[in-house]
């Protein structure tokens, strides 16, 4: 069993997020990776999945869903319904050496596609994972960027 954290948990850190300044050079902290223009956090992630029992695995996997579920639900009461943007082109670009733009060159390679809003000058982008090694099996994210961040 994991822990579940509450949709309010979640819209507070977007909102510190969306508050906070952008660095002018790359910054990552244990859950937080920002840079020039952007902010991406893990808002929640397992750590000890690897040799789980499948069912623990697949309600885990639920709880996920449903946590992401509710959070675009909040998130489309305060600004309406979120583009849905798929990053597996931005993945192949990045994987082939070829320029991608910040915050989806590191979105890409953590989540299969967002979640998007504009409010109030910046970019809004919530997704979920499952990692590979090293990374958690699973990982709810947000991401806050300049309004212009994937146009």
């Amino acid at each position: 069993m994991t822990h579940t954290t509450t949709t309010a948990q979640h819209l507070t850190a977007i909102d510190l997020l969306r508050g906070r300044d952008f660095p002018d050079e790359p910054v990552r902290s244990a859950m937080v990776q920002s840079g020039p223009g952007f902010h991406v956090a893990q808002l929640r992630g397992d750590d000890q999945l690897w040799d789980a029992d499948p069912a623990d695995v697949a309600e885990t996997a639920e709880e996920y869903r449903a946590e992401l579920e509710g959070l675009i639900s909040a998130l489309c009461l305060r600004w309406g319904e979120p583009e849905v943007l798929d990053l597996a082109g931005h993945l192949e670009r990045v994987a082939m050496g070829m320029p991608v733009r910040p915050p989806l060159d590191v979105l890409c390679g953590q989540v299969p596609r967002v979640h998007t809003w504009c409010a109030e000058g910046r970019w809004i982008a919530v997704g979920l994972g499952e990692g590979g090694p090293g990374m958690p099996v699973f990982q709810l994210l947000a991401a806050v960027g300049r309004a212009d961040a994937v146009r």
